[in-house]
């Protein structure tokens, strides 16, 4: 209890980064409702869920009650079959909980002990399971709640000990010793930079996220040439707009230590002024290589086909959203081909679906060809896919592109001992000026693909006419 409320989270108001990360919990592990709870002594505190409801419960039956009284995720298949849940009210019919995993939210007190405060779970109104990958997934997300807990109450004490330095030089010895603890635990540090010449002021926090001894502050130049070009661009400008405009910045940029790690750093500052002049920019470092790396991976498998391996539709239809607005923009060329496999059902129902999914992956594999390297392939339904090309040189031979795919595509499929051969047809068309939606130029890529569609089918038929 005390280490929960030192952490003054208890009836806060919402926070993006809470509710981004039960968003994440939701989509990740698969079911509509994710929640980070906190066990205050006599209720269980909901700071952030997935479906936006927010509030409090009492302790006795919530199932977080017991989450936090291990060090591993519970998982509850079927809550229905629990008896310390029979009776529960949040577990009864028609819509109540019936499955649940959580995993413990832990903090540090002031000792340096850790000590769970809370939960990180998953609900649905069914029974699952939750395989060894789910586990090991709620576990990091528990850890990433941890390290957002723990920088949310070092940043609040960073940014207190800053500002108040010059009048608390006795609180601030004691405040001290309770900031290095938190820029352990949450890869945090604190730093100033003084307007009049430059000089950088670093806490310990931020000597070890750059690999650097302490006390062995680089100047201002050097210490920006920590940031690949791009990213030191967008830390000047930063910079310079919090001078001119006084508003705050908080940016994530790619930082690389003195040890040539690449790493994920998030830096937040602000103005420092005396007599309403702005005399430094005050702030804090924080290293989020960890949950940067966990949130890119999140972000690849909500965005890619998981049997193909290329992008699926949610993605395909971003991109090409994109890419109609630069091309009307700039003039810049744009090819959509679509492809449809030609009796993909009657593999399916000869050889099986194994045979199915074997063929999926080859097409994914064709598409994903080097000769195909600068366009971006999508699995946009069961057996259709689309691609996107916007290199000149490639766009300017759309006839080659289709012949050339639809060569590809026609290949062998063999399973216990029957064999077919899959192919496809392609149905490519360009951009034009005219058209504004995405929904035409779809619709103008799916026509020719029919008519190519039927034109085979009459190839295939027509000899037998002729003969009649």
């Amino acid at each position: 209890m005390a280490a929960l409320q030192a952490l003054a989270l208890l009836d806060s108001e919402p926070e993006r980064e809470f509710d981004a990360l039960v968003a994440l919990a939701a989509e990740m592990l698969g079911c509509p409702n994710a929640l980070l709870t906190l066990v205050d002594s006599n209720r269980l505190w909901i700071k952030a869920a997935s479906d936006g409801e927010r509030g409090e419960i009492s302790r006795e039956i919530g199932m977080c009650n017991y989450t936090i009284l291990g060090k591993e995720p519970m998982v509850i298949e079927d809550v229905s079959s629990d008896l310390r849940f029979v009776a529960n009210p949040w577990t009864q019919p028609p819509d109540g909980i019936r499955f649940y995993a959580g995993a413990p939210v832990n903090a540090r007190d002031a000792s340096g002990e850790y000590y769970a405060i809370g939960s990180i779970c998953v609900v649905d109104t069914v029974p699952r399971s939750l395989n060894d990958a789910g586990r090991k997934a709620l576990t990091h997300l528990a850890t990433l709640a941890e390290a957002m807990i723990a920088a949310r109450s070092a940043a609040r004490e960073a940014i207190a000990i800053a500002t108040t330095a010059d009048r608390q030089a006795a609180a601030l010895a004691r405040q001290d010793r309770v900031f290095r603890q938190a820029e352990r635990m949450a890869a945090i540090g604190s730093w100033r930079v003084s307007l009049a010449d430059d000089k950088l002021q670093w806490s310990d926090g931020v000597y070890h996220i750059h690999g650097l001894p302490i006390g062995d502050l680089p100047e201002m130049p050097v210490a920006m040439e920590f940031y690949p070009p791009h990213a030191r661009d967008e830390m000047n400008a930063s910079l310079r707009r919090t001078i001119e405009t006084g508003a705050p910045f908080d940016i994530e940029v790619d930082f690389k230590n003195a040890q040539g790690e690449q790493r994920r750093v998030r830096v937040l500052g602000e103005c420092e002024t005396v007599d309403g002049q702005t005399i430094a920019l005050v702030g804090v470092f924080q290293d989020v290589t960890e949950r940067h790396a966990l949130e890119v991976n999140l972000r690849r498998s909500a965005n890619t086909d998981s049997l193909t391996g290329i992008a699926n539709r949610a993605a395909f239809d971003r991109t090409l959203d994109a890419a109609m607005t630069r091309s009307h923009a700039d003039g810049t060329p744009l090819l959509l081909a679509l492809v449809d496999l030609d009796g993909f059902k009657a593999i399916n129902d000869t050889l099986g679906h194994t045979a199915g999914d074997d063929v999926l992956r080859g097409v994914g594999r064709i598409l994903k060809a080097p000769w195909l390297k600068n366009s971006f392939a999508a699995r946009v339904g069961g057996d259709e896919f689309a691609i996107l090309i916007e290199d000149p040189g490639m766009a300017a031979n759309p006839g080659y592109i289709s012949a050339r795919l639809e060569e590809a595509l026609r290949f062998p499929i063999a399973l216990n001992g029957l064999a077919m051969v899959s192919a496809g047809t392609v149905g490519i068309t360009a951009l034009d000026r005219d058209c504004l939606s995405v929904r035409d130029f779809i619709h103008r890529a799916d026509t020719i693909l029919y008519q190519a569609k039927r034109a085979r089918v009459g190839e295939r038929r027509r000899p037998n006419r002729d003969a009649a």
